[in-house]
């Protein structure tokens, strides 16, 4: 199965209102820019896994992999220049099977639900500390919401950081500690449960994003995702995708 290129961005943002986008203009071939696809193929996976055993075990966690295959409830996304993954993040919706954070934070899960809150679960974050950037890491973040919110209508998300991590996220995507520090048996490691509003990430896209020049003064990720316009054309071509799949199965 070949993968769906959902976008292609620069590296770098550029500061101005005109984007680099395959879908709304030409990409300037002298610059370095990175597509967001699915991890549907082998070879793509088979990368994507190199990428998470590198940046996984040189902080001396135990092997992380991705599952076999992508399904209905989990959705992985990778960043990739040329043909090298640069990046990748999980989406694990909730559903009969659980969500793997359940293991270390059962009660704050629970207590999202018991409040009808569907959330989801952003896993397996990782990305190249050489090629990739702070504009890779955005475009992850963005299109993963928009599978979990815009595609599937999920209300929230949370993560499973390291308690060294905390303030980055709080920082960068203004993120709220939800489950305090626990062991994640799955990698041996101290973790805590963060937690986010999709509604929030919502506003502060529409507020910032497509705006690198904003980065001067504010310093989280939200000024390096994408414009309203970038955001429509990624949610109508994950829609096909979503068509395509459910028309495979009837």
């Amino acid at each position: 199965m070949q993968p769906t290129t959902l976008i292609a961005a620069p590296l770098e943002p550029r500061h101005s209102q005109f984007g680099a986008f395959t879908e709304y203009g030409r990409i300037d071939p002298s610059e370095r820019h990175f597509t967001i696809e699915s991890a549907d193929s082998f070879v793509v996976r088979q990368s994507t896994n190199s990428l998470l055993q590198d940046r996984y075990g040189w902080r001396g966690y135990q092997r992380v992999t991705l599952p076999a295959n992508q399904t209905a409830n989990r959705t992985t996304l990778t960043a990739i220049e040329g043909e090298r993954v640069i990046g990748t993040i999980t989406v694990g919706l909730d559903s009969a099977e659980g969500m793997n954070c359940e293991d270390a934070f059962a009660f704050e899960v629970a207590t999202l639900r018991k409040a009808q809150v569907r959330v989801c679960e952003f896993t397996k974050l990782a990305v190249d500390p050489v090629a990739g950037t702070k504009r890779v890491l955005a475009g992850l973040f963005h299109v993963a919401y928009l599978v979990a919110h815009r595609l599937r209508q999920y209300d929230a998300l949370v993560m499973e950081v390291n308690p060294r991590h905390v303030r980055y996220y709080e920082r960068m995507l203004g993120a709220r500690v939800i489950g305090s520090e626990r062991l994640n048996r799955s990698v041996h490691a101290p973790a805590v449960l963060l937690g986010i509003d999709f509604d929030y990430i919502a506003a502060q896209i529409r507020a910032l994003g497509g705006h690198p020049e904003f980065s001067a003064t504010d310093r989280t990720l939200y000024p390096l995702a994408f414009t309203a316009q970038e955001e429509e054309g990624i949610v109508a071509r994950l829609m096909r995708v979503q068509k395509a799949a459910s028309d495979a199965l009837n």
